[in-house]
């Protein structure tokens, strides 16, 4: 454990359900991991009791916050769940924090086979039709031009990368074609118990989290985790965008929380500590912008920006997130005037203090 973590408490320590299993973690809220094929390598899913009317009356269920991504190895680990874990009863919800593809992947395929509704955000059930039906723009192909304008020139990672053109659509190969929309500041009852909505930005369009303040426990998605910063970049549909500043304002709106409320992360563990936390990222941020102002004394491309917020070797998966993220870092201090964007005769963006 860093010096960080040691700061969180981990309400659970190293107790983590297996794969399969589920984990009562508060009142009517059961914790469940599912593995992914990369570094990050598993997602946290909830399944809170529910009650819902239907035709024929009440009826008790799940709603599942999350689903994994769209692989049969996930799917046979529902199926166990579906066994051993929801006492006779079914699914009758599934709500999706955001659209990235560890969160949204099954979702068609759990509302299909339970005949459930979808709970989504408007801008990230939006944005997870336009990724899987691959609209130009949002596809893969568009990645590469988007990095070569911020420096990405070798040949070996560039054909790395359009390997990748259909990697969202190959996680998230469809998505229901309607919803229930989820609004900041309203309340979902799920059970028992009203949870708040609250969206952040950033990390995704309109990604949501949910607070139960008669439980104490807030579902934070990707926005707030204990060991690792979310990631925030910049992406060629949205290629002036600022997601650094949005993340940063967004981690504001939980101010209202109490200090004690247990944190159920989509990665890592579970803990309380909440303000600490978003103390430290507000951190984070303030020393990798730092360091990027400094470096850009002189003119920087977003590759010439990587080996100073990433010390580690990057994987293409990796590399592409930390690319944007880069640009991110450079594209809050430009919009801030700190920085200046120089567009070379190469085709590549690079930013030099103003």
């Amino acid at each position: 454990m860093n010096a960080l973590e040691s700061q969180l408490d981990y309400a659970f320590g190293d107790t983590m359900p297996e794969t399969g299993r589920t984990m009562e973690v508060a009142p009517g809220v059961r914790w469940l991991r599912m593995g992914l094929p990369f570094a990050l390598n598993h997602i946290n899913l909830w399944l809170l009791e529910d009650e819902v009317e239907t035709p024929q009356g009440r009826q008790r269920g799940w709603t599942v916050i999350d689903c994994g991504i769209a692989t049969d190895a996930t799917r046979e680990a529902w199926e166990t769940i579906f066994v051993d874990e929801l006492d006779g009863l079914p699914i009758v919800r599934v709500l999706v924090t955001h659209c990235h593809p560890d969160h949204v992947g099954l979702a068609d395929w759990l509302c299909k086979r339970w005949q459930a509704p979808l709970l989504m955000s408007a801008g990230d059930y939006a944005f997870a039709r336009v990724m899987s039906a691959a609209l130009p723009g949002a596809e893969g192909t568009a990645a590469t031009p988007h990095f070569r304008r911020h420096g990405l020139a070798d040949v070996d990672t560039v054909a790395k990368l359009q390997g990748r053109n259909t990697y969202y659509q190959d996680l998230v190969p469809t998505v229901p074609h309607a919803y229930v929309r989820l609004q900041d500041g309203h309340h979902v009852r799920i059970g028992a118990r009203d949870w708040e909505i609250i969206t952040g930005f950033g990390h995704s369009p309109e990604h949501v989290s949910l607070y139960c303040r008669a439980s104490n426990v807030l579902i934070s998605g990707d926005m707030v985790l204990p060991r690792i910063s979310t990631n925030v970049s910049v992406f060629a549909i949205e290629p002036e965008s600022n997601p650094v500043q949005q993340y940063l304002d967004s981690l504001k709106k939980y101010a209202h929380l109490p200090a004690d409320a247990l944190v159920l992360p989509s990665h890592g563990k579970p803990f309380r500590g909440l303000h600490t936390r978003i103390g430290q990222l507000n951190d984070h941020h303030a020393a990798r912008l730092a360091e990027v102002l400094e470096a850009c004394a002189t003119p920087q491309s977003g590759m010439d920006i990587l080996p100073v917020m990433f010390k580690r070797p990057l994987d293409t998966h990796q590399l592409s997130f930390a690319l944007g993220e880069a640009v991110a870092h450079l594209h809050k201090l430009w919009h801030d005037g700190l920085l200046k964007r120089q567009l070379g005769e190469d085709g590549v963006y690079r930013f030099v203090a103003a």
